[in-house]
């Protein structure tokens, strides 16, 4: 191997090293590191004078190089196995991709200068014309493409296929057709290069298509998700507002009743029937308490959902210091979203954290605005991206003229939901 052939393929290793890395950590959305660039640069380096040592077949370097980028993102970058697989197979075969396109104009263009001087300086700018293609591939890629996102993570092992198959086809194109540059090219093989550089470019454009689809596919499948737990949460809402309602309409009617009540416990008084007095009385008291709820803040409906919430809940301390303002303009349905899953969240953060657990729930009113505050318990952890409960109750403070912050200070988690309790339900809906 002469010295310029040397010079250009360590410029191709070190190129390769540089968009190996920087595409799949952008890909995964982990941050790269200098000794991420340099031990891949050292092991591709290694892989290379191996190959060519022992004078192997083409395609199993290409398999190393594949192996070693997975390896790097598993280990160093620590991406889990399947976006390792799918982050090394786009990146190689962006890069195979872009020596591909790059190699079809060398053969119809540069084939008449091989033993000139002329040629070096050809195909040095050739391979720097290599990098920036792979830099546009790369970043086509990843407007369409970021395994950083929630809704796509489950899914990534879809992309694993079509991904192996451009990758197989592209290889294929490269051990076939480009091997060696011919020092003269007919008029056919013109055009016979001339279509693999279209089918190429067809190829990148359909695994621009496939990603792209990929994308919205994830997003539906979340969306069917949300709907899903939207559904669930709207049926268990309405049986919070029907069992308030029975609740409600049973007191009522005890309270109907109350007077006959009187009256008869007056007459077992009055005819100093002590025990049956006594009996009475705990048979109303035991009426009266299973009216009552061990919460009492105005709203019925939010009375029993913090009584079925924290009743599961027993191992946490509760403190609620509330008085929901009534009549106030606020829609049952809506009150529901906010505590239940603003409850749910706290709960299942309480429960993961040791030693005291607690959830505290205070309201104040504020001119014409009601301020909800909700603090618990959490691990000292940074917080996860807002899931659908917490987008839920943003879109209910929103619906009143209201906003929502979430704040965590060390090992406690607030959440203040503002509303405007002088909106009629009348004018909301319209």
């Amino acid at each position: 191997m002469d010295y310029f052939s040397l010079c250009l393929d360590g410029l191709c290793l070190l190129g390769l090293s540089a968009v190996h890395i920087a595409f799949v950590s952008r890909l995964t959305g982990k941050k790269q590191k200098i000794w991420h660039f340099v031990i891949y640069f050292f092991l591709l380096c290694t892989i290379q004078w191996f190959f060519t040592t022992f004078d192997f077949h083409d395609v199993l370097p290409v398999g190393a190089e594949l192996l070693l980028l997975y390896s790097v993102s598993r280990l160093a970058l620590q991406n889990r196995r399947f976006v390792s697989w799918a982050a090394a197979i786009l990146a190689v075969y962006i890069s195979q991709l872009s020596f591909g396109i790059v190699n079809s104009v060398e053969v119809i263009l540069f084939s008449r200068m091989v033993g000139k001087k002329l040629l070096y300086l050809l195909l040095l700018l050739a391979t720097l014309s290599v990098f920036a293609v792979c830099a546009c591939c790369c970043g086509a890629v990843l407007k369409c493409l970021s395994l950083t996102e929630d809704p796509q993570m489950p899914y990534v092992g879809l992309l694993l296929f079509p991904g192996l198959f451009f990758f197989a086809a592209e290889l294929y194109i490269l051990q076939t057709s480009y091997s060696v540059l011919p020092s003269y090219i007919s008029l056919g093989e013109i055009g016979k290069h001339s279509a693999l550089f279209v089918m190429q470019i067809l190829g990148l454009a359909a695994l621009l298509c496939t990603l792209y689809a990929y994308r919205h596919i994830c997003h539906s499948f979340q969306t069917q998700a949300a709907l899903r737990s939207l559904e669930q949460a709207t049926q268990a809402q309405k049986n919070y507002i029907a069992e308030a309602q029975m609740r409600y309409e049973q007191t009522m009617a005890f309270r109907h009743d109350i007077a006959n009540h009187l009256s008869v416990l007056n007459g077992l008084l009055n005819h100093e029937e002590l025990d049956e007095s006594k009996a009475y009385l705990n048979k109303m008291k035991t009426v009266s308490t299973s009216l009552s709820f061990p919460y009492q803040t105005g709203n019925p409906v939010v009375d029993i959902l913090l009584s079925e919430k924290l009743g599961l809940a027993k191992e946490i301390t509760a403190e609620i210091s509330l008085l929901l303002p009534r009549p106030c303009g606020i829609e049952d349905f809506d009150l529901c979203v906010i505590f239940a899953n603003a409850l749910d969240n706290a709960i299942n953060a309480c429960r993961l954290t040791e030693g005291v657990k607690s959830i505290r729930i205070s309201g104040e009113r504020q001119g014409d605005f009601y301020m909800l505050a909700f603090e618990n318990t959490c691990l000292d952890e940074p917080l996860p991206p807002a899931g659908i409960g917490l987008s839920n109750i943003k879109s209910v403070a929103e619906k009143y003229d209201g906003a929502m912050l979430t704040e965590k200070v060390g090992q406690r988690f607030f959440l203040n939901v503002l509303l405007n309790i002088s909106l009629h339900p009348e004018s909301i809906s319209e």
